[in-house]
């Protein structure tokens, strides 16, 4: 199945380390800084622990942001191999109590989670329902909701996942990603769709039809010590097109102290995949701390640069942390401006493959962890066991196939 989640899902009841979960999905209207993203994460879902909690972050137009949490994690559910999640807050009717009567283990049908759930959400492939409300306590950080609430429900029609078109899911940044090697993991889970329905943000409704969506997660035990990301898939007269470029500093599970810094390019273009990994060719930025973000990438066949720029502050936002759970920890805004260039490679003199502008200031960027306090200079530098592994041609999905299905991995 093309747009499942492909990952190991760490949410289930004998989950015992600390470990987080989190989905990202980013639907961007026409207009400037007109965007959303519905951000959900589950720290420690064992529960116990200090940190424990669900969050729902939502990133608004102009850079607004609200945010609902609960140390009640017994009211988060998902699927352990589908793109399907959600959690109930309160119920109809009912006052706020501490654990609702009934969990959910599966999403409802739309007419009924609007009649049992007064605050909640749920997420599939293609389907996004919800209701939550500013409720900040017990979430770290002094980050302040912008507005009171917001409700949503649209529907979606995937178009790429992460790979050539009609071709099987790819694992982001190689093979390894779907097994517990990395510190984070992360994947591109639908790298371009098209949402139809309506958000309703602090009273203002927003409908669209056919608005450009996109969806990514992470999962381990906290993001990355630093990292700076671009996302954007409205450029002006090339509807479909989608580039996600990052660099980060991340650690190997299981490898206390040991960190890499890695990088990646994808871009879906008329139907074309380009990737840019760094074992199989370079990775390399130049991002301030603030405001300008250049990601160049090579291969043996082809280069690319990703440029990127924004002269509004954005807004902090909160990220799962190993040290202090769900707190501020990245700042990020949609009032982004973005080109892509791909060429040949050793013609970078030349036409570009492709050459695409956003659509005004509609992209998304961001930088994370720290310290940002100088400009970030860095050329991915990947071990040589690991690169020499990402390299081998396995089919990690396709091995599972084989299993039986109770003994397939999470996520596969």
């Amino acid at each position: 199945m093309l747009f499942c989640c492909n990952l190991a899902a760490l949410v289930q009841d004998d989950v015992t380390s600390t470990v987080f979960e989190g989905w990202y999905f980013k639907v961007t209207l026409p207009g400037d800084g007109q965007s959303f993203a519905l951000i959900y994460s589950v720290e420690d879902p064992a529960g116990g622990n200090k940190y424990s909690g669900v969050g729902a972050q939502v990133m608004g137009p102009d850079d607004g942001y609200l945010l609902q949490y609960s140390p009640q994690v017994q009211q988060f559910w998902a699927d352990r191999r589908d793109l399907a999640l959600g959690a109930v807050f309160k119920q109809q009717g009912s006052p706020a109590v501490a654990a609702p009567p009934v969990r959910l283990k599966q999403p409802l049908p739309a007419a009924q989670f609007d009649a049992a759930i007064e605050q909640g959400f749920q997420a599939t492939t293609t389907w996004h329902q919800g209701s939550i409300v500013r409720a900040e306590e017990g979430a770290s950080g002094s980050l302040h909701s912008t507005v009171d609430s917001c409700r949503w429900a649209f529907s979606v029609r995937p178009v790429y996942g992460w790979g050539d078109e009609g071709e099987r899911q790819r694992s982001t940044a190689g093979w390894l990603a779907s097994l517990p090697v990395f510190e984070p993991h992360w994947q591109v889970v639908m790298a371009h769709g098209l949402a139809t329905g309506w958000i309703e943000w602090g009273g203002k409704r927003y409908e669209f039809e056919d608005a450009a969506h996109y969806v990514e997660k992470n999962w381990g035990g906290g993001f990355p010590r630093r990292w700076c990301w671009v996302q954007c898939n409205t450029f002006e007269e090339e509807p479909g097109t989608s580039v996600t470029a990052v660099g980060a500093l991340r650690g190997l599970l299981g490898v206390p102290g040991v960190e890499e810094n890695v990088g990646m390019i994808g871009i879906h273009h008329r139907g074309r995949f380009y990737e840019f990994l760094p074992n199989t060719g370079s990775i390399s930025w130049d991002v301030d701390p603030w405001g300008r973000w250049v990601i160049r990438g090579r291969t043996a066949e082809y280069e690319a640069v990703v440029e990127a720029g924004c002269d509004v502050p954005g807004t902090p936002l909160r990220a799962p942390t190993i040290d202090e759970g769900l707190a501020p920890f990245c700042r990020d805004s949609f009032c982004g401006t973005c080109r892509i260039r791909v060429w040949p490679a050793g013609q970078t003199a030349g036409p570009p493959l492709v050459d695409c502008t956003s659509s005004g200031r509609s992209a998304a960027v961001e930088v994370g962890g720290g310290p940002w306090f100088t400009r970030w200079q860095q050329e991915a530098a990947m071990a040589g066991p690991v690169k020499q592994l990402l390299n081998l041609p396995l089919d990690v999905e396709a091995l599972a196939d084989l299993l039986p299905g109770p003994l397939r991995p999470p996520g596969l």
